[in-house]
């Protein structure tokens, strides 16, 4: 057995949800540009569950599920308030708030078919409230409660804000819920499936994948490239800093991905977003230093942007904390995750891959009085 760092170029399993073939992202076959230029996020979600697009009639049957199951229970609210809320991560909140949701669900252990699918609806609507609520809470705010007449992302920013929200806010947002949603076997979905690989129930798998999604490698991305665009400033400074970091070899977030070799399809939808709302909110300076930093290392290093790169602008102008960034991940992700939790269920093997050894061999145990 030889061992390949890192699982890279190793098919682990086969799957209907999603793929990335010669560097274009399709959810159970349709293009992601087609879906993002067209779908609605609860549209996306129903399509990775069910491995079809829904009628009109299902639709409105969904949506309507989807908004009369996310209120949370007063408990989580309560302990998402005893927190140190100067000190504590949003994400760490979000994984041990998601945990907590399964002690207050009946059916949390229950493993049939329909009761899984119940809880996938039931997590899916309930973390855009736990992650609003954490952000409102630490803030000195209440929770705002959804409304029954707004759909998922526009539910998500009126949680947020306590407000309305603007139409080309609620299109931005869908549009990154959409470009989010799925990725193929990610560090988070791969973790998810081996959780409940083992028989462990639905919110242990998510939790599970909520803990993968928090490291910088992966979900954590899009927070530090806000960070380095607010430590730039001003866009004269992008390209130097960008060189001084170059020369001391650190790794410039959101730029290159390990799947695409031309380019994340993701990325152009959210650089027009980007460039729209920057417009709109009087940040431009971010987008277009966000341009200047994506050329050059394009020219520098071969290395595009990928979808955390303009996620991060996106997110600044609609008014989001940077440290919400990862947890509003989660909130499209986690459609996803359940979708390859419920495929996992459905074919499931343990997932048991074996490790090259490389440690001393041959060795005899001495007594302590002899080492």
């Amino acid at each position: 057995m030889t061992a390949t760092k890192g699982l890279e170029g190793i098919v682990a399993t086969q799957s209907s949800i999603s793929s990335i073939i010669d560097d274009q992202l399709t959810y159970v076959g349709y293009d992601i540009d087609d879906l993002a230029e067209n779908s609605s996020f609860e549209e996306v979600i129903y399509l990775l569950w069910n491995l079809k697009l829904p009628t009109s009639d299902e639709l409105d049957s969904f949506k309507k599920e989807l908004v009369s199951s996310m209120e949370i229970p007063e408990e989580v609210i309560t302990h998402l308030k005893s927190y140190d809320l100067k000190t504590v991560h949003p994400m760490a909140a979000l994984r041990t708030a998601v945990s907590m949701l399964g002690l207050y669900d009946e059916e949390s252990d229950v493993m049939e078919e329909e009761a899984n699918k119940r809880k996938a609806l039931r997590l899916q609507a309930k973390i855009p409230t736990v992650v609003t609520a954490f952000a409102r809470i630490r803030n000195g705010q209440d929770p705002v409660s959804p409304k029954s007449d707004l759909g998922f992302a526009a539910n998500f920013l009126y949680m947020m804000n306590g407000k309305q929200p603007e139409d080309i806010e609620v299109e931005a947002f869908n549009k990154a819920l959409v470009l989010h949603a799925d990725h193929e076997l990610n560090a988070s979905t791969f973790t998810a499936r081996v959780c409940v690989a083992t028989l462990s129930d639905v919110y242990s798998g998510v939790t599970a994948a909520i803990g993968a999604l928090k490291g910088p490698l992966h979900g954590g991305a899009n927070e530090r490239v806000m960070k380095m665009l607010s430590e730039i400033g001003e866009v004269d400074n992008a390209i130097p800093y960008i060189k001084e970091r170059l020369e001391k070899k650190e790794k410039i977030m959101g730029m290159g991905h390990r799947v695409y070799r031309k380019g994340d399809p993701r990325a152009k939808h959210l650089r027009e977003m980007s460039k729209e709302l920057t417009k709109l909110t009087g940040h431009s300076k971010y987008y277009d230093m966000s341009i200047k930093i994506e050329d050059y290392i394009k020219e520098e290093k071969g290395l595009p942007a990928n979808v955390d790169f303009y996620s991060a602008s996106v997110y600044h102008s609609l008014g989001i904390d940077h440290d919400l960034f990862t947890p509003i991940f989660a909130v499209s992700r986690v459609s996803g995750w359940l979708a390859h939790i419920l495929e996992q269920f459905d074919n499931n093997r343990l997932i048991r891959p074996r490790a090259e050894y490389v440690g001393p061999k041959k060795q005899s145990y001495k007594p302590i009085d002899q080492r």
